[in-house]
């Protein structure tokens, strides 16, 4: 019957990869892994318990005294030879994601590359982690600075980007000289497998990357346990907030970046045509599935809303939705049947609540894939900022249209909003980019870039209650936050003695 889940395909068991190798799960609880596109389980993976997270974190400890004690040129070839391999497993690796997460192949292939990006920064940890040297600060003495690792790290990765978001992570952690244990989403876990098999091809010793499939009890085992120094998280806020709180109560360093609603002001000046395709890639590419995507257009005035409607209405009507295997596909389906229905409620709601629903895609049939968990772009006007639609994130191909009396009330209406992860201003006036680039409280902004997600040689990361912690991904933060500064202070022996000094030394 039409809506009912088929099992027809090859199910496979997708095991935990832990000291070098794979690991059946012995739990004996497990999950359904599903193909989005038809609404097949394509696999089945064990969720660790908290003996088997112990196990790879026991395996993560054993590694480090020897991982830590390689020299950082070293670490650094590991990585040169990883990046290698996944330019050359590419296609390998976006089947994986497309097979699992069901964006389009490109879009695949752009994560991989985003990704790959962050390798690259790695390769150059002999660089990163220089310290500083201050020659005779006294007489006789110098000091010095040296940044050195922590120990066993731990990510816990969601599953919009299977790849990318696991590559922010655990490179610059293994470059630095940490041991990293991997909770990836068991939504879609084959990739993280797959990348673990390529470390160890580029000559990772067995132990230093681990991956433990799982649900919270893995989550909570790693929180909590004593061997675990540092826990990166991306996911939701509300489990960001849990991640975060649990783990400085076990006493770890955390970063735990959360939900967003990306906010984009359209200003009267601004290229309507181009903030028209800008809204259309940010919106809707990978099914709105992506914490950076755009939800929310503000447009300066009625005039800007109307023109933005006029060219976004027919786009949006035509997005060809289809499966990650069709080449002429814009965008995929969405992760789950249960998460297609979440978001199909909000769209629901946004009606019960008076927005204007110009593009409907609740009633969307992709031909060939009756049972996929697909969903249609989706397109509302009128939206106010008391409204859930608004106030909450969707995490779908939802698009937002607010209209507002000028640029200092949309500006206020971002700064006002729970989240600060990521905004952006359409414009030509250079004056307005500038104060808003200054004014807009939000950790990534885009000047005419929709989705202003800063290159591997910076950081990445929101405000308010898209991030907690002190520490953003990836770039010199993600060094500083996988590492400890020791200052060293030296003097040798001399011929001359001064005596026992009881006084606080003043190094002169």
């Amino acid at each position: 019957m039409a809506g009912a889940v088929q099992r027809t395909e090859a199910v496979r068991n997708i095991p935990h990869w832990i000291g070098g190798r794979r690991v059946e799960g012995a739990s004996g609880r497990s999950a359904e892994v599903f193909n989005p596109a038809t609404g097949r389980v394509s696999g089945r993976v064990g969720l660790a318990s908290g003996a088997e997270a112990e196990a790879a974190v026991a395996c993560a400890q054993a590694a480090w005294p020897a991982w830590a004690a390689t020299s950082p040129l070293k670490r650094a070839r590991c990585m040169f030879r990883f990046r290698e391999l996944l330019e050359a497993h590419s296609e390998e690796l976006a089947h994986l994601i497309r097979a699992e997460h069901g964006k389009v192949h490109a879009d695949a292939l752009g994560e991989l590359a985003r990704g790959l990006e962050v390798v690259e920064f790695a390769c150059g940890a002999p660089q990163l982690l220089k310290g500083e040297l201050t020659e005779h600060i006294g007489t006789g003495i110098d000091s010095f600075g040296v940044r050195q690792p922590l120990g066993v790290v731990a990510g816990i990765t969601p599953f919009n980007f299977p790849a990318m978001v696991p590559l922010w992570m655990f490179p610059i952690a293994l470059v630095c000289g940490n041991t990293f244990v991997l909770k990836p989403s068991e939504r879609d876990p084959s990739c993280s497998l797959r990348l673990a098999e390529l470390l160890c091809e580029a000559g990772v010793p067995d132990g230093v990357f681990n991956v433990v499939h799982g649900d919270q009890v893995a989550v909570e085992a790693l929180l909590v346990h004593p061997r675990v120094q540092a826990v990166s998280f991306v996911g939701s806020t509300p489990v960001a907030r849990h991640v975060y709180a649990g783990g400085c109560a076990a006493g770890k360093r955390v970063q735990a970046l959360g939900g967003a609603k990306n906010h984009m002001l359209v200003m009267p000046d601004a290229d309507m045509d181009l903030a028209a395709d800008a809204l259309m890639g940010a919106a809707y590419g990978s099914a709105g599935e992506r914490c950076m995507a755009i939800s929310v257009a503000v447009a300066i005035g009625d005039a800007v809303a109307d023109a933005l409607i006029e060219r976004l209405a027919p786009r949006v009507r035509e997005l060809k939705v289809g499966a990650g295997t069709d080449p002429g596909a814009d965008m995929g389906p969405l992760i789950t049947a249960a998460h297609r229905d979440k978001v199909r409620g909000y769209v629901d709601l946004g009606v019960a609540e008076g927005a204007q629903l110009v593009v409907d895609g609740r009633g969307l049939h992709v031909q060939g894939h009756a049972d996929g968990f697909f969903l249609g772009p989706c397109l509302f006007d009128r939206v106010r900022a008391d409204m859930r639609i608004y106030r909450e994130e969707i995490f779908g191909p939802v698009l937002c249209v607010l209209r507002s009396r000028d640029y200092e009330q949309a500006l206020e209406l971002v700064n006002a909003h729970e989240y600060g992860n990521g905004a952006a201003i359409f414009t030509r006036d250079g004056d307005a980019a500038r104060d808003f680039a200054r004014r807009v409280q939000a950790g990534m902004v885009g000047v005419n870039v929709p989705i202003p997600v800063p290159m591997a040689f910076h950081s990445f990361g929101g405000w308010k209650a898209s991030l907690f912690g002190d520490h953003h991904l990836y770039g010199p933060e993600g060094v500083r936050f996988y590492t400890r500064l020791k200052t060293v202070t030296e003097r040798w022996p001399t011929s001359l003695r001064a005596g026992a000094e009881y006084a606080m030394p003043a190094m002169t």
